[in-house]
């Protein structure tokens, strides 16, 4: 593994790993933690599913597993149709692609002096055990919604490797996603177009890149916690029960405002009417 390149060797990868293989020409990188015995778990989105971004990155992004045709791997079977958290061997998981480890704890430094985002973080890894914890745990309970932004491979991978979650959803922990915000915000930038010259633009820009780039990593944020993987399974799953579709919605609160006619029509006579027995007696 050089100094601009995480690339390994397989007999390279340990138990723990967060690894990640470059997709559509270096477009995007997926992500995954190595559990051992050539196992890899990996967070995806399955095809035919949305991204949660719209028609560009959902025809882009297909599932991330490679595609044998008509022949099922012989250790995965047909995974291209699954979604959320799975378990692929490791050919599965490069689809072809070359093997690289993600990087943690390195200095801001040499953080910067990789450009591209989703390759390294600042923040600390836990030990191995509890990295490959998190990972099992999650693939029996799964990581919520597949969003390229905000819930994304990487955010699991770096999840299951930190504990950590971010308070703020607009934005999750993943590098590759804060590197486009970042560049979407040097372009968008007012201050800018003030700049004299080509050569004062493209070193204001990268500063503002660069600097966007680091307040987002992980290791930086102030607004991240550790949550044990058993409390976000569980807060995942009280969030879902609290959730109900717009249409079932609807009847309730039609439910609860109304009653059928035939009720208020009985109500009606009750209120205006006595008995012709109880008209006799008086």
């Amino acid at each position: 593994m050089g100094f601009l390149s995480n690339k390994i060797a397989r007999d390279e990868v340990k138990p723990g790993d967060h690894i990640y293989s470059w997709r559509q020409a270096y477009v995007y990188a997926h992500h995954g933690i190595y559990v051992g015995e050539g196992q890899v778990n990996h967070f995806t989105r399955g095809d035919g599913q949305e991204t949660g971004t719209g028609t560009f990155l959902d025809n882009l992004i297909v599932s991330s597993s490679l595609n044998h045709g008509d022949t099922p791997c012989p250790n995965c079977g047909d995974r291209t149709k699954v979604g959320g958290v799975i378990s692929s061997c490791l050919d599965c998981f490069l689809a072809g692609g070359d093997l690289y480890v993600f990087e943690y704890s390195v200095s801001p430094a040499i953080f910067l002096a990789k450009p591209r985002g989703g390759t390294c973080t600042i923040g600390a890894s836990d030990p191995p055990e509890e990295v490959i914890h998190r990972a099992n745990f999650l693939l029996r309970n799964g990581f919520g919604v597949y969003n390229v932004f905000k819930n994304n491979c990487e955010d699991f991978a770096i999840y299951c490797k930190t504990g950590l979650l971010v308070a703020n959803t607009d934005v999750g922990r993943s590098g590759q996603a804060a590197s486009i915000v970042a560049a979407a915000s040097v372009v968008l930038s007012s201050p800018l177009r003030f700049v004299a010259g080509f050569g004062s633009l493209a070193v204001a820009g990268y500063g503002m890149y660069c600097a966007s780039r680091l307040v987002s990593d992980i290791g930086m944020r102030w607004d991240v916690s550790k949550v044990p993987v058993e409390r976000l399974v569980a807060d995942m799953d009280d969030l879902a029960g609290m959730e109900t579709k717009p249409e079932e919605r609807l009847v309730a609160d039609m439910a609860g405002m109304e009653t059928k006619p035939e009720e208020r029509l009985v109500a009606d006579m009750a209120g205006m009417e006595t008995k012709p027995e109880e008209k006799k007696t008086s």
